[in-house]
């Protein structure tokens, strides 16, 4: 059993190494990526569709999509006008999420220059996901109605280490037994993050949601403009010149 936990811990700090050079080169390419955690059918792709709707090219977006198999996801987003990039995890050891190491792979799949917000959906699971940093600057969990108001407690870790979450499907509420109320308690029994109700499906509560994405992406962008200032440095481009 000790074997087996050095095993893993090793694992996850190789990958935390990966995920901080992923961090670092999203940070000299002036992008804010968040990663996209949830159950399978809580909405994911449909959040990112209603999304690119609303924010892009306002917002430049890019994605990773991460399934064990197809590219179905990929192709959705792309028809939204959003450069898309897919990781079959069959491919790679049939794994159950994504880690920095395919994030990083992905990356050189994408025109890098073109994007300021990149979501990397994960591959639908509570569990594992939660474990593995992939670069990400913001994490955001999305639950839907039909999984039940008692999601949160089930898996509380999970939760807890989001920036934000995302009730989709509310306007299903009304035909179910979900309480937003005892969602909400559950939730703020493990983090203080923003909780967006909303529906991908009819648009509804997706204002916030919007406004947060801007704000954050405005704060990341300053961040790393103060950065660069410091050490003298602009932004990194795809072709690994600098700004300034």
């Amino acid at each position: 059993m000790t074997v087996r936990v050095e095993v893993v811990e090793r694992i996850l700090r190789a990958n935390d190494a990966l995920a901080a050079e992923v961090r670092a080169l999203l940070d000299g390419a002036g992008i804010t990526a968040i990663n996209l955690i949830g159950s399978p059918g809580s909405g994911k792709t449909s959040l990112l569709e209603r999304t690119a709707a609303l924010l892009h090219p306002r917002i430049r977006l890019g994605v990773i999509e991460g399934d064990i198999a197809t590219t179905r996801d990929a192709e959705r987003v792309a028809r939204c006008g959003i450069p898309a990039v897919q990781i079959e995890t069959r491919l790679v050891g049939n794994a159950c999420h994504l880690d920095a190491s395919m994030v990083r792979a992905a990356l050189g799949r994408l025109p890098l220059a073109e994007v300021q917000v990149l979501f990397i959906e994960n591959v639908g699971n509570l569990v594992c996901p939660a474990a593995y940093d992939v670069g990400e600057h913001l994490r955001v969990v999305v639950a839907s109605v039909p999984e039940g108001d008692d999601k949160v407690y089930k898996y509380p870790s999970t939760f807890a280490r989001a920036d934000a979450v995302v009730l989709n499907k509310v306007d299903l509420v009304p035909v179910t037994e979900f309480s937003l109320e005892a969602f909400t308690a559950g939730l703020r029994e493990v983090t203080a993050a923003p909780l967006f109700p909303i529906s991908a499906r009819t648009g509804e509560g997706l204002a916030g949601w919007i406004a947060w994405i801007e704000a954050r992406h405005a704060g990341q962008a300053g961040d790393a403009a103060r950065s660069a200032a410091t050490t003298g440095q602009g932004p990194t481009v795809a072709d690994g010149t600098r700004t300034g």
